[in-house]
């Protein structure tokens, strides 16, 4: 076990012990310890830790006695940033059930996987996304839908802009299987007792898979409450902290950094539904936010902001995150106004959030960390599994108590993904890196040919698949290329079918792909070609191409 980093450790316990209760219970205990500090800010109005357990147990109460929803069953949670979110979430876990959170920018053909996948019977939703997920009730399992409007929870004394979810009145519905969120909570059903256990599933992110399929990774309470306590502690979250929420609660580092933990530890959370730096800069100001955990593109979105001042931000003591390394310029911008440094760190959905963590007071820049609580990290030659020392460049592999127990249903995958060392199971993250003299974790390329656009995660193999659908493409290639913006951007490469050259154009297939794909994923960029770059065996040399971008890149 690597323990070069054990000097550079804070001055805290190098173990953690794993509460063998409930992501609920954290919750309860929360609200019994303070049941009157604001658990929620929302856009003027204010949450306390009482009221939100109030809420979650109604709720949890309808899902059980209305709804007839079992234990462990896997209900999809399809919203935005929200105080519907978090109660949402909760509730379904209050009910002993498994939430699916998917990404709201997913398209209605897109979100039919997901539900037949898991065979989902009910799912919350965002009115907002309302017609992505209705046509799913006559076409799916889907059979009950519950239906958020975000302006219910807002204050009326916010001065700031809200974003359009978050101003539209609560629709009505008089569809069968449809139910407003607010009667839903009036209603005031009792649920049953809370029986899950530590090794009960409590969530299924999904991520995609070599094959391109997305995936949902299993996380029981026991793996979401590894990384609950380790970012607690790491961060040292107390209950007078303000945590300053940008990112999407659907995704595992705004999951369990932004939710998770602030409640475990009593604070109090400032929902953003959308981002927006102005909205940003005053709500750090007017709530004394303390803590923000968020990615680089909103970094350098915020520091752009001629009107921010260096006295509107003083309150924070913290601003973290990962996803993708922050230029060193742009930390160096950071620092000179707030005098903070970002805290980078590292971690996958399969591992709910975090492996490495860098410390605070002698964190690295573009660096992944050191291993975090528990985590034995290791660095090995990708085809011999030969482990690797300082310097020396492989794939990260990570046995901790944060790593899922694998991917649902689908057992090829498992088989593929984890490999036993020293009688240790180590998962194998797909990512090449090294490790310095001091134990800190680097990001050097990836295995797989996942595409990193403003944080989000774009698998190319999916993205063709969709292209693939347009009837005047025979083959497509997608890499991500450079942008100075979101870091990477997508591109597709298109041969195309007989009898289309010079009937369609590059512009009509990104229209075409516009409606087909969410908004982070579809290809920026097309360039038709008359022929790929093959290997012997025909496989399209993906890289190749992608490398092409890079070098044309360089010469701009």
């Amino acid at each position: 076990m690597l323990t070069l980093h054990y000097e550079h450790w804070p001055k805290l316990s190098k173990t953690l012990r794993v509460p063998h209760t409930s992501l609920y219970d954290n919750l309860k205990v929360t609200a019994t310890r303070y049941p009157d500090q604001t658990a929620i800010y929302y856009y003027g109005k204010e949450i306390t830790y009482r009221q939100l357990d109030e809420e979650v147990n109604a709720l949890a109460g309808y899902l059980q006695q209305k709804l007839g929803v079992t234990a462990g069953e896997k209900v999809l949670l399809f919203m935005q940033n929200s105080p519907q979110f978090v109660i949402g979430y909760y509730a379904i876990l209050r009910a002993d059930a498994v939430v699916v959170p998917i990404n709201p920018m997913l398209t209605a053909s897109e979100l039919e996987f997901y539900v037949q996948d898991c065979e989902i019977k009910t799912a919350l939703a965002g009115q907002e996304l309302y017609e992505k997920v209705s046509p799913l009730l006559e076409t799916t399992s889907l059979n009950s839908l519950i239906v958020a409007a975000y302006s219910d929870y807002t204050g009326e004394e916010f001065a700031g802009e809200l974003p359009p979810e978050a101003e539209v009145p609560a629709s009505t519905f008089t569809k069968p299987n449809h139910y407003l969120w607010k009667d839903a909570i009036e209603c005031g059903l009792e649920p049953s007792e809370h029986k899950a256990g530590a090794d009960d599933l409590a969530v299924l992110p999904y991520t995609s898979g070599t094959t391109g399929l997305p995936k949902g990774c299993m996380h029981t309470n026991k793996t979401v409450q590894a990384n609950t306590l380790g970012a607690h502690y790491w961060s040292r979250s107390t209950a007078t902290t303000v945590h300053l929420m940008t990112l999407p609660l659907f995704h595992v580092t705004g999951m369990v950094h932004s939710m998770h933990m602030p409640i475990y530890s009593g604070s109090t959370m400032v929902i953003m539904t959308r981002w927006n730096r102005n909205t940003a800069v005053e709500l750090i100001k007017s709530q004394e936010c303390t803590h923000w955990v968020t990615i680089a593109t909103m970094i350098v979105d915020f520091l752009a902001n001629q009107n921010l001042k260096k006295e509107d931000i003083t309150s924070l003591q913290s601003i973290s995150g990962g996803g993708a390394a922050l230029p060193e310029a742009v930390g160096e911008k950071l620092f000179n106004l707030s005098g903070l440094k970002f805290v980078e760190g590292y971690g996958l959905s399969e591992t709910i959030a975090q492996t490495h963590f860098n410390p605070a007071d002698r964190p690295k820049m573009q660096c992944l960390g050191i291993p975090s609580f528990n985590v034995d990290a290791r660095i090995l030659e990708p085809v011999t599994l030969k482990e690797m020392g300082p310097n020396e460049v492989g794939e990260i592999v990570v046995n901790g108590p944060q790593v899922m127990v694998g991917y649902y249903n689908r057992d090829d995958e498992n088989r593929s993904s984890f490999i036993e060392i020293d009688g240790k199971s180590f998962f194998r993250t797909g990512d090449i890196g090294r490790y310095d003299e001091e134990g800190y974790f680097f990001m050097v390329d990836r295995v797989k040919r996942m595409i990193n656009a403003s944080g989000y995660k774009v698998w190319p193999t999916e993205v063709e698949s969709y292209l693939y659908k347009h009837p005047a493409i025979q083959q497509a290639c997608v890499v991500g290329v450079p942008d100075p913006r979101r870091g990477e951007t997508v591109k597709a490469f298109v041969i195309l079918n007989d009898g289309y050259e010079g009937n369609v154009s590059e512009e009509e297939i990104i229209e075409w792909a516009k409606e087909h794909m969410a908004a982070y994923k579809y290809p920026r960029f097309i360039e038709f070609r008359k022929e790929f770059p093959v290997t012997s065996s025909g496989k399209i040399l993906w890289r190749k191409l992608q490398d092409e971008e890079k070098e044309k890149a360089g010469k701009r």
